[in-house]
Order: C-alpha cells, then sequence, then structure tokens
C-alpha cells in the first residue's frame, strides 16, 4: 500500500477518534496536505506534509512516515508521522501557557451562593419584608 485517503490516515494515526470526525475537520478546511486545502477523499503517500489546525490558532505540522488502512494501539500510530521540531515547540509553548494561565474559577464573580452568602440573604429579605412597597387601590392618607 503507497496510498491512503487522508480520512483514514488521521484517524489511524489517532489525530481523531473517528474517521467521521476526521473528515468534518477537513470539510472545513482545517487539513492542508504539502500545502494545499485538502478534501477527504485526497490520498497521501509516504514523504507528504501534513498540516493540522487545532483550536486556539495551533497547528501541528507532520510528515507522514508510514500508512496504515487500520487503527492500531498509540504506540504504533505515533511510528506514521514525524512531527517537525517548529510544531512541537509550539505546542510544548501552548502546554505551559495553558498551565500558567489562571484558574478559571477565579474568575467567576457570580455564581452559586456560599452557605454564608445564603444566610445574608435570608436575613436581609426578613428584613425587608415588612418594609416593601406594595400596589394597592386604597389611597394612601400621609
Amino acid at each position: 500500500m503507497d496510498r491512503l485517503r487522508i480520512d483514514k490516515w488521521l484517524w489511524a494515526a489517532r489525530f481523531y477518534k473517528t474517521r467521521t470526525l476526521a473528515a468534518d475537520e477537513i470539510g472545513k478546511n482545517r487539513i492542508q496536505v504539502n500545502g494545499d486545502v485538502a478534501k477527504a477523499s485526497r490520498e497521501v503517500k509516504a514523504g507528504d506534509q501534513v498540516t493540522i489546525r487545532l483550536g486556539g490558532g495551533l497547528e501541528r505540522i507532520v510528515w507522514v512516515r508510514g500508512l496504515s488502512g487500520q487503527r492500531g494501539p498509540a504506540p504504533v500510530a505515533q511510528k506514521l508521522y514525524e512531527e517537525t521540531p517548529e510544531s512541537l515547540a509550539a505546542l510544548a509553548a501552548a502546554r505551559e501557557q495553558r498551565r500558567m494561565g489562571s484558574e478559571p474559577a477565579l474568575s467567576i464573580e457570580q455564581g452559586r451562593p456560599t452557605k454564608r452568602d445564603r444566610r445574608d440573604l435570608d436575613q436581609a429579605r426578613r428584613v425587608d419584608w415588612d418594609n416593601r412597597w406594595s400596589a394597592s387601590l386604597e389611597p394612601d392618607d400621609d
């Protein structure tokens, strides 16, 4: 086997969990082969350069080193491609950026109240209950 469909190769190399997901990403023009936007039926061969655009503006650039028509274990799948040093450096930088980023929960200002907040709310409701404005048909004598 010297040629294989790109969607099948991406699935076998474990870039995507299913061939359908790989085909969807190809349909969104997120996969390039040798600098050209690929279609799902595009065939790749050993030596081709595949660019995979991921979320967050990250790109993985890999060289096709082998072909496989079936999905195997991860160590075998990693032998199907070789990632470029620039791509590995960008992936490591993005990983470090995520690691050093702030805790997402700290940015939440509103949400479920704590027990103390709940007690304060209940206390405020009890105090204000009698002082609430109420609409009535009778005019106020004040």
